[in-house]
C-alpha cells in the first residue's frame, strides 16, 4: 500500500532514482523481472527520504482507515462465510470517494467500486438465512453459506435489469478477437465486468491489475512485464494472457465453473478441495471455496446470461463443433 503515499511527480522521481541505483542490478540479471526487489527499495528509500511536504497532495487522505478496509476486505474476501462479507459495507462505502478523488489512489477505487455488489449480495443473505441456534453455553454457530443454486438465483436476478458499462462498448469486440484467437468462447470476455468493470486502470491491494485483474506471477508467466512499465495496464496484452489462462485453466479441470473458481482462488485451492471434497465439479466444492470466489463464479454466471443470453453448457471453442464441458 506504499504506492498511496505518493503523487505522479514524486513517482515519475522515485522511479528515476531507482532506476538509476538498480541499472548494475538489472544489467547484471538480464531481464527486467526485479520487481519486488525494488519495490521494497523503493518503499525504505522513501521512508528516509521524503519529508512531510512530500505528502502536501494526501495529507487529507485517512490513510490507516483505508489500510484497515482493504485489510478487512482480504481478510474476509479469502475468508471461509460469505455472510461476514456483509460487515465491510459501511466502511468500503466510506472510503471509497476518499480514493476516488485522488489520482495515485483511484486505481484502488476502481477495484472497489467493482466489488460493492458482493458485499450488497453478502447483506441479501444475511436477511434470508438464518443463522443456527447453538446449545446453552456453546458459542454462536457461523451462518452456513448459501448453497451454490441460491447464489446463482440471487446473481441473476440482480442483474436482471442491469446495463452494459459504459467502456464495455468500445472493448468488447476488441476483446472478443483476441478471445477468438486464443480458442477460448469469446463470451468470456465479459469477465473484465466482473474483474475490473472494463477499467484498465483497476488495481486490487493484492497487487492484481489491468482490465482482467491479472497478478503479476500470471502476467509473467504468459510473457508480460510489471517493471518498470507494467504490460497488464494494455488492454490487449491483458486480455491475451488472460485468455491464455482461461483456456490452461480449462484444460486443467474440464469444466469452466472450475477454471474461473481456479482464476479466482487459485489453482491449487480448487485441485485441493476437489480432493478433500471427493468431487468432480464446482458444487460439489462450492460452499468451502474462499467468500469471493463462492459469489464470483454465479456472479460471471449471471452476467454471462443477460449479456450473452449463454450458460456455461452453451460455450463453444472457436473452431470446434464440440461444446466445453459444464
Amino acid at each position: 500500500m506504499w504506492i498511496l503515499e505518493f503523487n505522479k511527480r514524486q513517482m515519475r522521481w522515485l522511479i528515476f532514482l531507482l532506476l538509476l541505483g538498480g541499472a548494475t542490478v538489472i544489467a547484471q540479471e538480464g531481464s527486467l523481472t526485479l520487481d519486488e526487489d525494488l519495490l521494497k527499495s523503493a518503499e525504505q528509500w522513501a521512508r528516509e527520504n521524503l519529508n512531510e511536504d512530500a505528502l502536501n497532495a494526501l495529507q487529507q487522505l485517512d490513510r490507516d482507515k483505508v489500510r484497515q478496509v482493504f485489510d478487512q476486505l482480504q481478510k474476509e474476501f479469502h475468508g471461509e462465510y460469505v455472510i461476514d462479507l456483509a460487515n465491510l459495507r459501511d466502511g468500503a462505502r466510506a472510503v471509497l470517494p476518499i480514493l476516488e478523488n485522488y489520482e495515485e489512489t483511484l486505481p484502488y477505487a476502481l477495484w472497489l467500486k467493482s466489488r460493492l455488489d458482493y458485499i450488497d449480495v453478502a447483506d441479501e443473505f444475511r436477511l434470508i438465512i438464518q443463522p443456527p441456534k447453538p446449545a446453552p453455553g456453546q458459542r454462536p454457530i457461523p451462518v452456513p453459506n448459501p448453497l451454490p443454486a441460491k447464489e446463482r438465483e440471487i446473481w441473476i436476478t440482480k442483474f436482471s435489469k442491469s446495463e452494459w458499462p459504459k467502456a464495455a462498448k468500445s472493448y468488447v469486440p476488441l476483446l472478443k478477437s483476441i478471445f477468438t484467437a486464443q480458442q477460448v468462447p469469446p463470451e468470456l470476455v465479459w469477465l473484465a465486468e466482473v474483474e475490473s468493470s472494463f477499467d484498465p486502470r483497476a488495481r486490487s491491494p493484492d497487487g492484481a491489475a489491468g482490465l482482467f485483474q491479472l497478478m503479476p506471477v500470471t502476467a509473467k508467466r504468459y510473457g508480460l512485464r510489471t517493471w518498470p512499465f507494467d504490460q497488464r495496464l494494455k488492454p490487449e496484452q491483458n486480455a491475451e494472457a488472460a485468455a491464455h489462462y482461461l483456456r490452461y485453466l480449462n484444460g486443467r479441470f474440464k469444466d469452466w465453473r472450475l477454471a474461473l473458481a481456479a482464476y479466482n482462488a487459485g489453482e491449487g485451492t480448487v485441485k485441493d478441495l476437489l480432493a478433500r471434497c471427493k468431487g468432480h465439479n464446482f458444487d460439489a466444492i462450492a460452499t468451502k471455496l474462499p467468500a469471493e470466489t463462492q459469489m464470483y463464479v454465479p456472479k460471471f454466471e449471471a452476467i454471462l446470461l443477460k449479456r450473452e443470453g449463454l450458460r456455461f453448457a452453451q460455450l463453444k471453442t472457436p473452431g470446434s463443433t464440440i461444446r466445453v464441458l459444464q
